[in-house]
């Protein structure tokens, strides 16, 4: 709470310097909240049946909604392909937690199934990216049951989401190679790079306060030559950067280490823990090249399935001292 606390007080902060709108950020980190605290209390009620139906509701989602499927563009409802991406991810790795936290074998299989239901979704709906993201959730549950120490794995995943992030920060600085580069700009498309460059430029600006929250679409110039624009850099470290300045990317890297903590401190099993920390470690790798964070739904799914893993089982009720039976021996005993 202190970190979620700090984000919504330092996006305030931010808003108040240079007229900015912390509205999204305050709605963010409610989302987050909210959904944390729902799976909280359903992972200690309904531990399998809570992550299936989450799991269910996020594939339903990402298939029924219009216009969900991969574009140039964000697009109401849901949006962007990197928001249909992320609900697939946090999709299947509610379904993973859901088999790693029972013990049936035939219901364990048939939620790993619902796992890779949503991969086959994502290729099907065009993203590559959550297709690969699934799937590599789906085989880290799999192989979870081997694992001893899950500090190592959780570390690993950390360094994983910050190799992502560093790499979008040595694109947007034109830091890397000519040709690995150029094959980037391919798959990532020019405009996008020009969006993560503008952040960087507005970054530098003011490298502590940032432009203001909400601020990005009308100071930068690529942004306001789209034909539809949304006002985003596509990138949550580079938002940040640009409109909260370097403390906003602390705090935000600190939210994210705050989540690997708590799985590492849950008493749930490790297979489901490492499950949960492969998903959102997905999400996070999305967040880094997309937009994913702008969209409710997957900031209340990322507090969901978070809260699914760190839940706490209930107490069992003390034994009263003394002897378990009222019935008092006969007299001849």
């Amino acid at each position: 709470m202190v970190v979620l606390g700090a984000c919504a007080t330092w996006s305030l902060v931010t808003a108040a310097v240079h007229d900015g709108r912390p509205e999204g950020v305050l709605l963010a980190v409610l989302a987050v909240t909210a959904g944390y605290a729902a799976g909280r209390v359903s992972g200690v009620l309904v531990p399998v049946a809570a992550p299936c139906a989450a799991a269910l509701a996020g594939i339903t989602l990402a298939v029924v909604l219009p216009q969900t499927g991969a574009g140039p563009e964000t697009a109401a409802p849901l949006g962007h392909a990197g928001a249909t991406a992320a609900v697939l991810v946090l999709s299947a790795g509610a379904a993973c937690c859901a088999a790693r936290a029972t013990d049936v074998s035939g219901l364990r299989a048939a939620l790993h199934g619902l796992a890779a239901v949503a991969a086959v979704t994502g290729a099907v709906l065009g993203s590559a990216t959550a297709a690969a993201l699934c799937g590599l959730v789906l085989l880290c549950s799999l192989g979870a049951g081997q694992v001893t120490h899950r500090g190592r794995v959780l570390a690993g995943l950390g360094l994983g989401a910050a190799g992502v992030a560093a790499l979008t920060w040595a694109v947007a600085a034109d830091a890397l190679p000519g040709g690995l580069t150029g094959s980037l700009a391919g798959r990532l498309t020019p405009r996008r790079i020009d969006l993560w460059q503008d952040a960087l430029r507005l970054a530098r600006g003011d490298a502590l306060l940032g432009v203001g929250p909400g601020r990005f679409g009308e100071l930068s110039a690529t942004a306001a030559g789209s034909p539809l624009p949304d006002g985003r850099p596509h990138s949550a470290p580079l938002q940040m950067a640009a409109e909260q300045g370097v403390v906003g990317v602390l705090l935000l890297a600190a939210a994210f280490g705050w989540m690997l903590f708590a799985l590492w401190r849950s008493p749930r099993p490790t297979p489901v823990v490492v499950a949960a920390g492969a998903a959102l470690t997905g999400l996070a790798a999305v967040a880094a090249v997309g937009n994913a964070l702008s969209f409710t739904t997957v900031s209340v799914g990322a507090g969901l399935l978070a809260g699914l893993a760190t839940a706490r089982p209930l107490a069992t009720a003390p034994t009263p001292p003394g002897p378990t039976s009222t019935t008092r021996p006969g007299r001849g005993a």
